[in-house]
């Protein structure tokens, strides 16, 4: 005779294992979840003037301030092939996936609140819906890095010799790997401001920190110049890495170190893991605390 519980098709409880990551049950609420990546696409920018157009004024206005300041008056160089403002879109492109992902997914408890107290799905369905519809702004980013590249090749080609390698096939691991380091930090942190409400007032300021010591707007090799006794802390950023793979895949300048890139791997599949973990194990008890 089968007891109640074999009785159930899915049986909803608080008893869980400390590992337990549920990649099924995270596969059956698979509607649900792009049907959560359609609301936030949909009312993101539902009531503003410009929309979508701000996804292009971001980037553009930043890489114009990172060239204005950091290459014209601190004089930092980007190479010899390399137009300033192409380098610092390039940079910004690719760290503004990751920070969207990160801020985008650090306070899902406190976000959802209200429809985690009130109905059941797999939790961790909130920031993977975050992570996926940020695709669609790196999208539209990432094209118009595409259209400047293109006007660099074809009108400035006496000045730049700009040209991608074959390397670019790897480009959407490295898409993958923002995604996941953006999911995993996000979770981590998202648990810990159930009980520490200070990071959510941190966590602006630290992403802003985080990104000077991620080589978003400066190359590699001129940190090491100037401070060769910290340059580890730099080297050895998972973002840092990938923001510099990214350009060194783009401008075909450089060389693309195979060992960073599969320690960066490692390290993001080890944080996306443990924030997995700690999440689970968070949305337990979180509405007691939050």
């Amino acid at each position: 005779m089968k007891t109640a519980e074999e009785r159930w098709l899915y049986t909803i409880s608080s008893k869980k294992k400390l590992i337990d990551f549920n990649f099924k049950e995270i596969w059956r609420y698979r509607d649900l979840l792009l049907l959560f990546v359609k609301r936030d696409i949909i009312t993101l920018y539902k009531q503003t003037i410009l929309g979508p157009l701000w996804y292009l004024i971001q980037p553009l206005f930043t890489s114009l301030i990172f060239t204005l300041i950091f290459n014209n008056l601190a004089e930092i160089p980007t190479g010899e092939n390399i137009p300033n403002f192409l380098f610092n879109l390039a940079g910004i492109t690719s760290w503004n996936y990751f920070k969207e992902c990160l801020v985008g997914t650090s306070d899902t408890f406190k976000k959802n609140e209200n429809i985690f107290g009130k109905v059941y799905f797999p939790r961790v369905i909130m920031p993977m819906s975050v992570v996926v519809s940020n695709l669609l702004k790196f999208g539209i980013q990432l094209l118009v890095f595409i259209g400047f590249y293109i006007y660099y090749i074809y009108f400035s080609s006496q000045i730049y010799n700009i040209t991608p390698n074959i390397y670019i096939l790897i480009l959407p691991l490295l898409v993958v790997l923002m995604a996941l380091l953006g999911l995993g930090f996000g979770m981590i942190v998202s648990s810990m401001t159930t009980k520490y409400r200070d990071l959510t007032f941190l966590i602006q300021f630290g992403v802003q920190l985080l990104m000077y010591g991620s080589a978003v707007m400066y190359p590699l090799s001129y940190f090491k110049n100037k401070l060769p006794n910290y340059y580890w802390l730099i080297e050895w950023n998972p973002i840092a890495i990938i923001v510099e793979s990214f350009r060194t895949i783009v401008f075909g300048e450089g060389h693309l170190d195979v060992h960073k890139i599969t320690y960066t791997l490692i390290i993001t599949i080890v944080i996306c893991l443990f924030g997995l973990i700690i999440f689970n194990k968070t949305e337990k008890s979180f509405i007691d605390t939050i």
